[in-house]
Order: C-alpha cells, then structure tokens, then sequence
C-alpha cells in the first residue's frame, strides 16, 4: 500500500490530472469515479488506484484481479484526486487514436465540428450528446480545450469511450476532406439562415466556435451553408452545447422520423 505523497506514482498521477503535455507524451488520460470506472473498456486500463477504504470494502465486488491495482492510504487517495468528494477509484487509461479517412468515409455521417472551444463542460456535454443523438464523430481544432481535461472526462459519463474524436492539426483540411467526400458544412452563425430550413438527412457536419468569439471568419467561410438558431428577446445567441444539441437533435429528427 502507497502511504507518502510523495511516492513517484503518486508525483505521476498529479501530473496527469493537471498537465495535458504529460498525458500526450504517455499517451494516457485519467478516469476517476467508480461510474466512470465501470465504463473503460477493459482493455484500455492501464492501472487502478484504490483507496484503502475502498478496497476492503468493495474489492471483489469491483472485480480489480482484471487490472494491475495500487491500493492507497486514503490521505494519499485524497491527495490525488481531482473531486472534492473522493469516491475511492481512479484508473490510468490508454488514449484511443482514430483515423479521419475511417470516420468521413462512413455511409450518411454525421459529424460535429468544434473551432478553440474552451469549457471543459461544454466539450464534454458535446461529447455527451454526440452519442445520444448517433453522431459519426466530433473533430477538433488543436486549440479546443484539452478533451483529456478530467473536467471534460466527467462530463462525458461514459461518451468519451463509444463516441470517436480526433483532434485535427488543421481544421481547414478536415473540412476541405468533409467536402471532397460529400458531406455538407454548416456553419452556426447570427447572420445565417434559420437552422430548420435546412435538410440534414445526408452527409452533414456542424462547425461550432469558440464560446465568447464564435467561429473565426476564416472558419466560417469554408462552409456550405451559414445557419443560425432564432432567438426571442434580447438573448443573441446560446451556450455552444446548448446549440450543438439543438443541431444534432434536428439531424435526427429528420433523419428518422420524416
């Protein structure tokens, strides 16, 4: 059993949860949480830390003799731990890679597009909705905010493991190979057309920008079609998430009940 804070494992896992280089040059990202840790697919667990607590009392019932397992004192275990209320587990996972040519050449996908948006919640919530509304995969400029955040990981409640991602070094390209494939691009925009008005039943990809600034003219240029979400009152326009949803939840609707 770890007892010291300053044990290496320990330095490491704080490492993790707070630098994303870290995370990249390990290629690994932490899931913390005993829901989240029943998610990982068994064969991206890296290791499992346990509290002390935890272990005598949920040990076989958690089925740990499937993963290489540290159990912590429970001082340690808080220590490293990214939730104000500890639930006693968190796990080393793998990071999963996918291909941009697997992803857009799948029969009428349907795709989300994400320009430096920077809410941890608001990616993970996207992440979250991108698999309730049968979304084919989300994209990402490198400057969005990091999807390995644990802040991002929470949100997603599972998502982050079924919903394929990739986080693109030009967004330009990825949307120059939607477009070469078939898929139209739509940019959410305030001087757009109402977003209803629109036929998403084929191939369709949603750019969606930064919280505060939107999409970066550059961005919004490349697409197909400009759209907007009307609004009463005197709000300008709504939170990225909550827009996204509205736009995947449209594509659904017509794509299965009309």
């Amino acid at each position: 059993m770890i007892t010291s804070t300053r044990n290496p494992q320990v330095k490491n896992l704080l490492q993790l949860q707070k630098k994303s280089k870290v995370r990249n040059e390990e290629q690994v990202f932490i899931v913390e949480g005993l829901r989240m840790f029943m998610e990982v697919p068994q064969d991206q667990v890296k290791k499992v830390y346990v509290s002390e607590s935890l272990y005598n009392k949920k040990k076989e019932e958690l089925h740990l003799e499937r993963f290489p397992v540290e159990v912590l004192a429970d001082k340690v275990f808080q220590h490293v731990s990214d939730t104000k209320t500890p639930q006693g587990i968190l796990c080393v996972v793998k990071q999963r890679k996918y291909e941009i040519e697997d992803l857009i050449s799948k029969e009428n996908p349907h795709f989300i597009v994400l320009d430096n948006l920077q809410d941890p919640g608001n990616l993970g919530t996207i992440v979250r909705t991108a698999e309730g509304a049968g979304v084919t995969a989300v994209f990402m400029s490198s400057d969005c905010v990091d999807i390995y955040n644990p802040k991002v990981i929470r949100s997603t409640m599972g998502a982050i493991f079924r919903v394929p991602f990739v986080i693109a070094d030009s967004l330009p390209e990825v949307i120059f190979q939607l477009k070469q494939n078939g898929v139209s691009v739509y940019a959410g925009h305030l001087k757009g057309d109402v977003f209803y008005k629109q036929d998403y039943r084929d191939g369709s990809a949603f750019l969606i920008g930064n919280e505060g600034n939107g999409l970066t003219d550059e961005i919004t240029a490349l697409a197909d079609h400009k759209i907007k979400i009307p609004m009463k009152g005197k709000v300008e326009s709504l939170n990225a998430a909550v827009s996204a949803t509205i736009l995947m939840y449209e594509t659904m609707r017509q794509r299965e009940f009309m």
